[in-house]
């Protein structure tokens, strides 16, 4: 009886904390991005006071996590937690002839992103960096070996040379999205670097988050010549 309860409780927690417009806009916001608060503040034209109510309802229902940034550590990062959302989520849809996964170095999610795609979507996708690497970083590629994928290019490139106006570029890391700049048209995933602590088990989180996030996006963008 006491689970149920509590089941209940938590329910209704997120039901309330999605009763106010401003809060399911926050929602939907996040949904194929992470934002920090102040970014949320900016795209939906709130007082950030006000924002920080709402995204500490949300914090409180579960609905919603917090990170802190890789780069700038005077940042954080608010992210969706979709497992508590189930089918209340709405599908959002997006059209772009090519999706960009951008990273620092394009040494490692933005390459493991852009392969996952590969595998999920016909939209064809690719990855840059913005201060490459020299080389893949070998864990990666054998990280895409235990899953199967083929890495597209196994020398890193500068998203100057690859991005192009009608793309659409997912920052993959904090650096990226930082250096890229907030007014930039772009979505943000915060996936920690797995270089940093450079272990197999890290490499494998970073895959395992950049897969979820894949499965969310994918079916919400179609090519731009789908009729």
């Amino acid at each position: 009886m006491s689970s149920e309860r509590h089941s209940l409780e938590t329910r209704a927690r997120m039901h309330a904390a999605l009763g106010d417009p401003a809060r399911l806009a926050i929602v939907d916001t996040l949904l194929v991005g992470d934002a920090s608060p102040g970014e949320l503040a900016r795209a939906l034209d709130m007082p950030t006071n006000l924002t920080a109510h709402h995204l500490k309802v949300l914090q409180d229902s579960g609905l919603v996590a917090r990170s802190r940034s890789e780069g700038d550590r005077r940042r954080t990062y608010v992210r969706l937690v979709p497992e508590t959302l189930h089918d209340l989520l709405p599908a959002p849809t997006r059209t772009a002839p090519r999706v960009v996964f951008v990273c620092t170095h394009n040494s490692a999610r933005s390459q493991l992103a852009a392969a996952l795609w590969a595998r999920r979507s016909s939209v064809p996708a690719t990855s840059a960096g913005t201060d490459p690497a020299p080389r893949v970083h070998p864990r990666a590629l054998r990280t895409a070996d235990r899953h199967g994928l083929t890495i597209a290019h196994r020398r890193p490139v500068h998203l100057t040379d690859v991005v192009r106006p009608d793309d659409l570029v997912v920052a993959v890391c904090d650096n990226a999205h930082e250096d890229l700049g907030d007014d930039t048209a772009h979505l943000h995933w915060s996936v920690a670097d797995p270089a940093r602590t450079d272990t197999d088990e890290a490499f494998e989180t970073a895959y395992q988050v950049l897969a979820d996030r894949i499965d969310r996006l994918a079916p919400a963008v179609k090519a731009s010549n789908d009729t």
